[in-house]
C-alpha cells in the first residue's frame, strides 16, 4: 500500500503530465467554445474580448488545501467513492509555482490512471504570458475568452477528454492560474480559506 501511494500513483501522475506537455475561480461554467481543438490549430480566439491580466500575482487564501481548493459537496461525494487527494506544489514542468497546489483525486487502493486533477497558484502578467507561450510553443492550444486564456493539450496527447473534447487545460486569469485534467473540470475549482 505504501508504494502504491509514495512511488505508483505519483509517478503516473507524472508520466500524464510529461506525456501531456511533453514540458479557478469559481463563477458560471465557461462558454462553450466554437471549436474543437484541433491538431493542426495553435490558436482559437473565438471571443473578440481581451482576456484580463493582472501584473500583480493573486494572493492564496490562508488555508488553501485540496479540500478547499473545490466545492465541499465534491470533496465529500469523491470521499464517499472512497477516493483521497494526493497534495503536491502546482508547477510547469519541474518549475514548482510559490503557493500553488496541485490536488490529484483518485482510490489509493486501486492502481490506475483514472483520477482528478484540480490545481490553482498565484502568477503575475509576465510570468503567466512566459508559460503560456512556453505552453503554446510545445504544441499546446490557445484561446482567448472573456474568462482568461485557456490553453490546453493537444487532444491527441491527452489522457482523457471531457465532452468538447477538451484534456488537461489551464485557464490564466487576472493574478492566478488553474489547472484540471479537462477544460470542463475547471469550473469546480473555487479556493477558499
Amino acid at each position: 500500500m505504501r508504494l502504491l501511494a509514495h512511488v505508483i500513483l505519483p509517478l503516473g501522475l507524472v508520466v500524464g503530465v510529461l506525456t501531456a506537455a511533453t514540458a479557478c475561480s469559481g463563477g458560471a461554467p465557461s462558454p462553450a467554445p466554437s471549436a474543437k481543438p484541433t491538431s493542426g490549430a495553435k490558436t482559437i480566439a473565438p471571443e473578440p474580448t481581451a482576456p484580463p491580466s493582472s501584473d500583480t500575482a493573486a494572493t492564496p487564501p490562508a488555508a488553501l488545501s485540496c479540500e478547499t481548493l473545490i466545492p465541499s459537496d465534491t470533496v465529500d461525494a469523491l470521499h464517499k467513492q472512497g477516493w483521497a487527494a494526493m497534495k503536491r506544489d502546482f508547477a510547469f514542468g519541474p518549475e514548482p509555482v510559490p503557493g500553488g497546489i496541485e490536488c490529484l483525486w483518485s482510490d489509493p487502493a486501486v492502481a490506475s490512471d483514472h483520477g482528478l486533477l484540480y490545481g490553482w497558484a498565484p502568477i503575475a502578467g509576465a510570468e503567466a504570458k512566459t508559460r503560456q507561450e512556453q505552453l503554446v510553443a510545445s504544441g499546446w492550444i490557445r484561446e482567448d475568452s472573456a474568462r482568461g486564456v485557456y490553453i490546453t493539450a493537444d487532444p491527441r496527447a491527452s489522457l482523457s477528454q471531457d465532452e468538447d473534447g477538451y484534456g488537461m487545460t489551464y485557464l490564466f486569469g487576472p493574478g492566478w492560474v488553474t489547472v484540471s485534467d479537462t477544460k470542463q473540470g475547471l469550473v469546480l475549482i473555487d479556493p477558499r480559506g
